[in-house]
């Protein structure tokens, strides 16, 4: 039967009169201290208990191996060469990200065109990848003849320094840019539209009013890329050659010790572990207090230059220099892998993955367990860091403890992905017998979880806190006031966190393989066939990797335009 019109809106009368009361009993709840300290506490609790603690439990437990290696000088000496180079690779990359992924952001939250959609997918491209799969696809672009060393008769880039230095720059690039047009999204641009009115130049408008107001994004966006770099383990062991970084000294150190001498084994791990952490935290320490302090409207101004780098000429050639660098050292080197993809659909290779034969048995069930897992995670997340996010941001727990607090929240993204999927392992495993779907979730939830928190206290960092207290002066509850001014002014970013989460989730392996062996995502069935563990053709693999990437592609580019975007002029 057919509802007539008359009920039809009474309908939609009964569910707006039903979110209205869902909406003042969230009102009246969030009022009450008893409930208000309750969800702060359980958020600083849950993320000591499955954030914070899992991540460094194996360090602890295997802290008195550390005098093992302590006794071996040769291999010290090669330890603190090996984190020497994590750090200069992780500064210099940082730098870049911020170079090239300013003007990329820019353009997407600035531009006009209809396309900028599908490009604002596209650089999520990078994080959706496997990570094995993703240094795979650069050594064969850099440094193999069927990439771009064909054009040059030689290899470009070979495997070393350089090579880690380019992988690194891409996998980190998408992480700036999701933050960064998270911030440019949110912010509104009335201070910005008046400094032009009062005759500035766009440049000098985006210099001295915009640049100032993102900020903490850019330290946000700086952390993230830094840390990023520094714990990588899997791409960065295809692409290295006889180079080493921190992660890439532990993973060499569990190939000649693992078996033969395994107390110093633990002792590698230990030290290079505990000494990444001590020097990223001091890091961060350094940008948190030099970044608020950063005078980005420099006090020299030249009038003339910034007024040509306005005009429309110096703004397309800009655009066109990021879409290069996007295109050519981002994109590009990332999906290499999988181009092969389009020659596997005149083979064997598309029927056997679409009937599920051969070596493609159980890749679909690989594909929903990553988008399932990743969904759960994601949404986790937001009800865990939100909470977290405005501790930080406003400070709640009193200026020195929020900043401790906030520096604890980086240190699961800076311990080496190997050695946190080997804590994560002894931890859960050991410690309690949940089955291996809740171990998933919580390995995933610790790698992940400091993405969206960075990117949502980086966006409460830019709102005036006197426009939440003229709210509650007005007489809005605490829930009255994240609804109604909190959330419209930071949607973006929790959009852009949300979706590193997702991403980040989707590409994981190291943690993946540590935690379970029973349940196979899809990367980590990527990385059986790359590593011939089951023997899979170049085509299949390329096939595989495709398939990842357009429905990641279309689950990301459809949530955007559900979303959609405000105009900002």
């Amino acid at each position: 039967m057919s509802l007539t019109s008359g009920e039809v809106g009474k309908s939609g009368f009964r569910l707006k009169a039903l979110a209205n009361k869902i909406r003042e009993t969230l009102d009246k709840l969030s009022a009450r201290t008893a409930i208000k300290y309750a969800v702060y506490a359980s958020a600083v609790t849950l993320f000591f208990v499955l954030i914070l603690f899992p991540p460094i439990a194996g360090i602890i437990i295997k802290w008195g191996n550390i005098r093992f290696i302590l006794e071996q000088p040769t291999l010290v000496s090669r330890a603190l060469n090996a984190i020497q180079n994590s750090f200069v690779i992780a500064l210099i990359v940082g730098f870049f990200d911020l170079l090239a992924g300013i003007p990329t952001a820019w353009l997407i939250a600035r531009g006009k065109s209809r396309w900028l959609s599908a490009i604002d997918t596209l650089a999520d491209i990078p994080f959706i990848i496997p990570t094995t799969a993703l240094g795979y696809s650069l050594l064969l672009f850099w440094s193999k003849p069927d990439g771009i060393s064909a054009i040059f008769g030689d290899s470009l880039v070979s495997p070393g320094w350089l090579l880690v230095m380019l992988l690194h720059f891409t996998f980190s690039f998408p992480v700036v840019v999701r933050t960064l047009v998270g911030a440019l999204l949110d912010y509104k641009m009335e201070f910005e539209r008046a400094s032009r009115t009062l005759g500035a130049a766009p440049f000098t408008a985006m210099r001295t009013v915009t640049f100032p107001v993102l900020r903490p994004a850019m330290v946000s966006a700086f952390i993230l890329a830094f840390a990023r770099s520094i714990s990588e383990t899997g791409a960065t062991m295809v692409v290295a050659g006889a180079f080493e970084n921190g992660p890439v000294f532990i993973q060499n150190m569990r190939t000649e010790f693992s078996v033969s001498n395994p107390v110093l084994y633990d002792g590698a791990i230990v030290f290079a572990s505990f000494i990444l952490i001590a020097l990223s935290i001091l890091v961060f320490v350094v940008v948190r207090l030099v970044g608020p302090k950063l005078k980005l409207p420099l006090k020299r101004v030249h009038p003339l230059m910034e007024r040509r780098l306005s005009y429309k000429k110096a703004e397309t050639s800009r655009n066109i220099v990021a879409l290069f660098v996007f295109f050519v050292l981002i994109l590009g080197p990332s999906l290499f892998v999988a181009l092969p993809a389009f020659q596997a659909i005149f083979t064997d290779s598309l029927p056997n993955a679409m009937t599920s034969s051969g070596i493609w048995q159980g890749y679909w069930q690989s594909l929903l367990l990553s988008y399932g897992l990743g969904a759960v995670v994601t949404i986790i997340n937001i009800a865990l860091g939100l909470p977290t996010a405005i501790l930080i941001a406003r400070q709640k727990m009193g200026k020195f403890m929020s900043s401790v607090f906030d520096l604890l929240v980086n240190v699961p993204l800076v311990v080496p992905s190997i050695a946190l999927g080997v804590s994560l392992g002894i931890f859960w495993k050991t410690s309690f017998a949940l089955p291996d779907l809740a171990l998933l979730i919580f390995a995933h939830l610790a790698i992940t979880y400091p993405y969206f928190v960075r990117s949502m206290a980086a966006a409460l960092e830019r709102i005036n806190p006197d426009i939440e207290e003229a709210s509650r002066t007005l007489g809005a509850k605490p829930f009255g006031v994240f609804r109604t001014i909190i959330f419209p002014l930071t949607k973006y970013s929790l959009l852009s966190g949300a979706i590193m989460v997702f991403t980040r989730s989707v590409s994981e392996t190291g943690a993946t393989l540590a935690v379970t062996s029973t349940l196979q995502t899809a990367p980590v069935l990527l990385v059986n066939w790359i590593k011939k563990v089951v023997p899979a053709s170049g085509l299949d693999i390329a096939l595989a990797s495709g398939f990842l990437v357009l429905f990641s592609f279309i689950i990301l580019l459809a949530l955007r335009l559900v979303i959609g975007r405000e105009e900002k002029y």
